[in-house]
């Protein structure tokens, strides 16, 4: 019996959102120019699970794709260049360039360390061409005076500019509150955020959530990446100023939204019940502590098994015919007041209380001892 065979038709796995790396190989760019074009906002993204994290929806990468002059167009936007190749393209010189750099009339979009530790910058060939084309003016001629003494002051914006393009990108990625407030304390010394955020439980928060740097150069821990967090604390005056304004009101905003997580409280000790005292008896009496008083674990250095009661001496010698009495009485006596079941450890653990007994009394225990 033969029959029409049904042709099926494969079933791809639509994904919602991809991972950087696979993302960079759909956008035909490289992992670090993926990285830069979501900085510049030229690729939108969606938050991830962990903080800083993120991904790229699948509508986003078929919008890309869609695009005109796909893929150079977009790789030509994330293109970076030095000093000396952006000084090229303005038609200036490496000196002038590097001064208008310091200005902070060009930001940088990347830095990374040489093998002498100095921090290079690196600068999209996108905007050099833009401002080129809008300032002409400050390509050729004597600067302003203005320019020349912010210069000789020593002024240095390009750091300054970069973090202030990275806390950007770091915020737009942020999903509540205690992360942005997160972002912007990573900007600043820990001494700052002590200062602004006394409590140790939401500094220990902020820290939890700071998000992860990504762009830094160097292995985790190494002397290149040490040196490249620097970068990420404000130095500035002015740029701290408006740092910890900025945290002061995120993290205001934060504590109205929800608490910071805090440990759970231990239940409160429960104080132990101090052991009774001995009763003041006599001699003869070395009633204990009962047992339940005794720590678990511990031995007890005296007896814990209740004594039976002893009658008194009076009752005792009742039946006693005096001291000389030849049948023992009063040894009898004495032996039922004492209780012959305790062992000699017991009575001679027993304290001494009260003045010496007299009378009756006294003379038998003397006779006793």
């Amino acid at each position: 019996m033969t029959g029409k065979a049904v042709p099926t038709k494969p079933v791809q796995a639509l994904t919602a959102s991809y991972a950087p790396s696979r993302a960079a190989i759909d956008l035909g760019l490289k992992r670090t120019e993926l990285l830069l074009a979501v900085q510049l906002g030229l690729v939108r993204t969606t938050a991830g699970q962990d903080p800083g994290r993120w991904r790229i929806p699948r509508a986003e990468i078929e919008r890309l794709q869609s695009a005109q002059g796909f893929p150079d167009t977009l790789r030509e936007r994330v293109k970076l260049v030095g000093t000396t190749e952006g000084a090229e393209l303005m038609g200036i010189t490496r000196d002038r360039f590097t001064k208008l750099a310091r200005l902070g009339f060009l930001t940088p979009a990347k830095f990374y360390l040489n093998r002498y530790r100095t921090l290079v910058w690196l600068y999209l060939a996108d905007d050099i061409r833009q401002f080129a084309e809008a300032n002409a003016s400050l390509l050729s001629g004597k600067a302003p005076i203005t320019l020349r003494t912010r210069l000789g002051a020593g002024e240095d914006r390009r750091a300054r500019n970069w973090r202030e393009r990275h806390c950007g990108h770091l915020l737009r990625l942020a999903r509540d509150p205690w992360q942005s407030a997160a972002v912007t304390a990573s900007m600043l010394d820990p001494t700052q955020v002590a200062d602004i955020v006394p409590d140790p439980y939401e500094r220990a928060y902020l820290n939890r959530l700071r998000p992860e740097s990504t762009t830094l150069p160097g292995a985790p821990d190494s002397p290149t990446a040490q040196a490249a967090a620097r970068v990420l604390q404000a130095d500035d005056p002015d740029e701290i100023r408006w740092l910890r304004t900025t945290l002061t009101l995120g993290i205001d905003e934060a504590r109205n939204e929800r608490p910071a997580p805090r440990p759970r409280e231990a239940p409160p000790k429960t104080p132990s019940s101090a052991p009774d005292a001995p009763a003041q008896a006599s001699p003869l009496n070395t009633a204990t502590a009962p047992q339940s008083n005794i720590p678990r674990g511990v031995e007890p250095t005296t007896s814990t098994r209740t004594p039976a009661p002893t009658r008194p001496f009076e009752d005792a010698l009742e039946h006693c015919d005096g001291p000389d009495d030849p049948g023992g009485g009063v040894e009898r006596a004495l032996c039922e007041a004492r209780g012959e079941h305790r062992d000699q450890r017991d009575r001679e653990a027993a304290p001494a209380t009260g003045p010496a007994r007299r009378g009756l009394l006294g003379w038998l225990s003397r006779r006793q001892g």
